[in-house]
């Protein structure tokens, strides 16, 4: 039976994440890694250039070698990108030991997290998965959500943090008149005030919302 997976959102921060493999796929894997402010170690004996390219600027520690059982267990978070259907084994085997998560690319019945596809805009993350079984229609239909959430979201994302915050700071004590206040920046129309209005006139309008 396939694998049905709960979407959460989880934070890497404080995680070291193991990415097992050298070449394209993983090297895919720590490109997606690197925009969620982790540590990220690869361990592969044949690095494309790009990856020793990040090592070299700091931004992931590489081990250009094979990798050593049962190392995984001593990460937070494993990805088994290997060409070698044996190592992803063992790197899966490793990590489900030491009740590590791990994602073996490519391999549903291996992995206890899948990645989703993702539209993301700011704060805001729009995901889409099909749990593993029919990525090619997830990685489709995001395509369609990057059309329905144009480059302006990242502004109106980060914009809703700021209000939401002057709302619980500055805003009405009633729950439901803080409601209607998220309401107004809701019905707002977005793609004028951000053509028509600078900062400054923005935060302005915010005032307004919170007094109306």
């Amino acid at each position: 039976m396939a694998n049905k997976y709960l979407p959460i959102g989880i934070s890497v921060v404080t995680r070291t994440c193991l990415v097992v493999g050298g070449g394209a796929v993983a090297l895919r894997k720590v490109e997606t890694l690197l925009d969620y402010e982790t540590k990220i170690t690869v361990i592969g004996p044949k690095p494309d250039a790009k990856i020793e390219y990040h090592a070299k600027m700091g931004r992931v520690e590489l081990i250009a070698r094979e990798y050593t059982s049962p190392e995984a267990g001593k990460y937070g978070l494993v990805i088994a990108a290997s060409s070698d259907a044996y190592v992803n084994n063992e790197v899966y085997k490793d990590a489900i030991a030491a009740r590590v998560s791990v994602n073996v690319v490519d391999n549903p019945p291996l992995c206890d997290f899948i990645f989703p596809a993702i539209t993301r805009r700011d704060c805001l993350t729009v995901a889409v998965s099909t749990d593993g079984q029919a990525p090619f229609l997830a990685g489709f239909l995001r395509e369609f959500l990057d059309g329905i959430f144009p480059d302006r979201w990242c502004r109106i994302a980060g914009y809703a943090g700021v209000f939401r915050r002057m709302v619980m700071k500055e805003g009405p004590k009633e729950a439901e008149k803080r409601q209607q206040c998220l309401e107004r920046f809701l019905k707002a129309d977005w793609k004028v005030l951000l053509k028509d209005k600078d900062e400054e006139a923005i935060e302005m309008q915010f005032r307004n919302w919170l007094k109306e």
